[in-house]
């Protein structure tokens, strides 16, 4: 697989942005499976997206994602977005818009990158688990699946562990509260310039049970939703809520428990399973061997 680091200016943002993207290549050496892509139609494409304390290279580093993606039909684009929640942040900068409009029109532009919405998926882990869910609620004429690993999929639920969002707006409040919790101020603030206050996410395009029952009452068809947590996840109460909705609505979706905290260990299982999931091409066979006769019967088809 190649891999491409991509460095260009956002003018949603108004800054120079970063992603990492994986692209195949016909012959990938050594014990890697042979790419069945012929180099030359648009490449069905997965944005993998980080969680709130990484950046657009953490997938590579904590996986061998490169292995897992060799010999697919696939490319994956993993952006950087920092602490964003990948939202238009009520106090900051518009991150759904670039994520969801100008990463796609970037990438499609720099490469063989399909814009079609059967080629178009979403997944990513915790933070980056709300943000796939995220894009394919708010723009489900765009992708035809999204995955969540570990997603803070009910934040209202997942805010009654952190009773000190409450404080924002009152200064005296936050200021005692950067002295002596600097923790849960880094965390205060970041719920402040995402989503402004409690009250405003409430019931927001932000707020994702909210945004799933306005699209199931609109009748759109939904993409098809992929839900993975580790039972002992902090997490994990935030899944059991997002899934009793979908339930109540009578929404299709796949859903995998399995024991486990919030860590990469689970998220490196879960990503294997969202690839295979994924309806992309593959081809199977590895090494010497499994290249040379991918290659032949290339050939012979030429």
């Amino acid at each position: 697989m190649a891999l491409i680091t991509t460095h260009f200016y956002s003018q949603v943002l108004g800054l120079t942005c970063t992603m990492e993207v994986i692209l195949p290549e016909p012959d990938q050496g050594i014990g890697v499976g042979a790419s069945v892509w012929d180099g030359k139609s648009d490449l069905p494409v997965l944005y993998l997206l980080h969680g709130m304390s990484d950046d657009h290279t953490i997938w590579l580093r904590r996986t061998s994602l490169d292995r897992y993606v060799a010999g697919r039909r696939l490319a994956v684009v993993m952006p950087a977005v920092h602490r964003s929640c990948y939202s238009d942040q009520a106090l900051g900068y518009d991150y759904l818009t670039f994520l969801a409009q100008e990463v796609p029109e970037v990438a499609s532009r720099f490469f063989r990158i399909s814009r079609r919405r059967e080629d178009t998926f979403a997944a990513g882990l915790s933070m980056g688990g709300y943000g796939a869910m995220k894009l394919g609620l708010t723009y489900p004429e765009r992708y035809a699946a999204v995955a969540s690993m570990s997603g803070v999929l009910d934040m209202w639920e997942h805010s009654k562990d952190r009773p000190y969002l409450q404080l924002i707006g009152d200064q005296a409040a936050e200021e005692k509260l950067r002295l002596e919790n600097p923790e849960a101020y880094r965390n205060l603030v970041d719920f402040k310039l995402n989503f402004g206050s409690l009250d405003r996410f409430r019931g927001s395009d932000n707020d994702l049970l909210s945004l799933l029952e306005r699209r199931v009452k609109s009748g759109c068809e939904l993409p098809k939703l992929d839900i993975s947590i580790g039972i002992q996840d902090y997490l994990y109460p935030t899944n059991v809520t997002f899934r009793h909705k979908l339930d109540e609505l009578h929404v299709p979706y796949r859903y995998h428990e399995e024991p486990g905290v919030h860590e990469w260990a689970v998220w490196d299982r879960a990503v294997t399973r969202v690839l295979d999931w994924l309806p992309v091409e593959r081809e199977i066979p590895t090494g010497n061997g499994g290249d040379r006769e991918a290659r032949r019967q290339r050939e012979e088809e030429k």
